[in-house]
Formats: structure tokens, C-alpha cells, sequence
């Protein structure tokens, strides 16, 4: 069974191999009083700057853990393909999966943002709180699937400003269940590429119209209307499928 895996916000250097490292708060907590690790135990860190560390509990008391840093492993496990999702915001439990699960297929970042038929994102300490949260929802999904650089979630920015902001020469594709075209039909991107889903009720035909003139194709997914959180993680394996990590 691999050992379990932590991130850890603190930079590491490669030569900190063989020194000993206190666990912050929070992966302490979860390795001594979630998984049970016992003294003796591996564990694997990794900091977000790439590669990742094999460790030893070596300390545990009430609150506190240490570690020592047995060896560097300069592991990648990104995908070739630089994905951006820019999703519509959905409803609580959907975009909880849809961040998850986004990160799992390899996302290089997640952009959410608020469009017309979109669930409401809280102004204030309650829309930071949840930006927060899928924040660390992407965190726990690299922690499980072993990557070791955590795709930014960024701020939530209306789906209209996102649009005029964005580079047109930028390939990307804006998901249509009317379009003419499917995914697999698009140009295989040399680099950098964008993906736009809307939320559960869909994007207007106004957000469709601003979206290619953005620079995005309108695609479909096939004959099926596919719910967001669908949606989303089909573009992705499929883009991953014909260009991506699956070829």
C-alpha cells in the first residue's frame, strides 16, 4: 500500500534530505489522529513546487509530529497538456466534485466564475470561506491522486469580464449541447488551453455569442445534454484522451 501523502506549505529544499521536519498543524492531525500513523510509519510530503519526499515518522505526541526526510524523489506527474477549466459556479456538493475530480484528470487551474443561470457565489467572508474550501478540496485531490504541484484555484471573476480579458488567440473550446462541432474535431493545441463549461442551467445564448467572439469554439459533447459536473470531467478525459495523459 503507498504511504500516505501530505502537503506541506513550506519550502523544502532537495538537500533538506536527512534532516528532521515538524508536521504543521493540520497534516499532523490528520496523521496522528485520522490515519493513526504510529513512529516508525512512512509518509510522503510534497511542498507544490514539484517532486516529493519519502519520510519517517520519527516523533509523535498529543498534538505535534516530526518527521525525517529520508530522500527526495524528483517526481512529476503533470500533464503535457495545460488544461484551464473555467467553470460556471454550481451548486455546493457539484462543484465540490467537479474541483475533486478536475484535479484528479490534471487541470493546470480552475477558473470559477459567475454566469447568468449560475448559483449564487457569497460577497465578503462567506465567498472567501468558499473559495477557500475548493482551495483545499484541490489540495486533498493531489494528496490522493499524487501530484505534486497543486493547480491554482483562482478568485471567482464574472464570466463576461473573464471573456474580454482573455488572450482570443488562446485556443479553447466553450461547451454547446446545439453546436455543429464536437471536441474531437478542434486542432490539437501546441500548448495552453481552455475549457469553458456553464453551470447546471446552461450558458445563454448571449455568454455563447461573447464566448466565440472570445476566441473559443463552441463544441458539443455528443446527442446528450450532460449535467455540469458531467460535462466537465467528459471535456477533460476526452481532451486528455485525443491530446492528453490517456494517448
Amino acid at each position: 500500500m503507498p504511504a500516505p501523502r501530505f502537503f506541506v506549505p513550506t519550502p523544502l529544499d532537495p538537500s533538506a534530505a536527512g534532516s528532521e521536519f515538524a508536521l504543521p498543524e493540520a497534516p499532523a492531525h490528520h496523521a496522528l489522529r485520522v490515519l493513526r500513523l504510529a513512529v516508525g510509519d512512512a509518509l510522503t510530503l510534497f511542498t507544490g513546487a514539484g517532486g516529493e519526499f519519502a519520510a519517517t515518522l520519527v516523533r509523535a505526541g498529543k498534538r505535534d509530529a516530526w518527521v525525517r526526510l529520508d530522500a527526495y524523489v524528483p517526481v512529476e506527474r503533470e500533464s503535457a497538456l495545460a488544461t484551464t477549466l473555467v467553470q460556471g459556479i454550481a451548486a455546493t456538493d457539484a462543484m465540490d466534485t467537479i474541483v475533486r475530480r478536475a484535479v484528479e484528470l490534471g487541470v493546470a487551474a480552475i477558473q470559477p466564475v459567475v454566469s447568468a443561470r449560475g448559483a449564487r457565489f457569497p460577497s465578503g467572508a462567506h465567498g472567501e470561506k468558499r473559495l477557500a474550501h475548493w482551495r483545499q478540496v484541490a489540495v486533498a485531490a493531489c494528496e490522493q491522486c499524487g501530484r505534486n504541484r497543486v493547480p491554482a484555484v483562482h478568485d471567482v471573476t464574472n464570466l463576461a469580464d473573464w471573456l474580454r480579458a482573455r488572450d482570443p488567440t488562446r485556443p479553447g473550446v466553450a461547451l454547446d449541447p446545439e453546436a455543429p462541432a464536437t471536441i474531437a474535431t478542434l486542432p490539437a493545441p501546441a500548448g495552453a488551453f481552455d475549457v469553458l463549461i456553464g453551470p447546471e442551467g446552461g450558458l445563454t445564448a448571449d455568454e455563447m455569442a461573447r464566448a466565440t467572439h472570445a476566441g473559443l469554439t463552441a463544441a458539443r459533447m455528443g446527442p446528450r445534454v450532460l449535467r455540469t459536473e458531467t460535462a466537465s470531467l467528459a471535456a477533460i478525459a476526452a481532451l486528455n484522451t485525443l491530446w492528453g495523459d490517456f494517448r
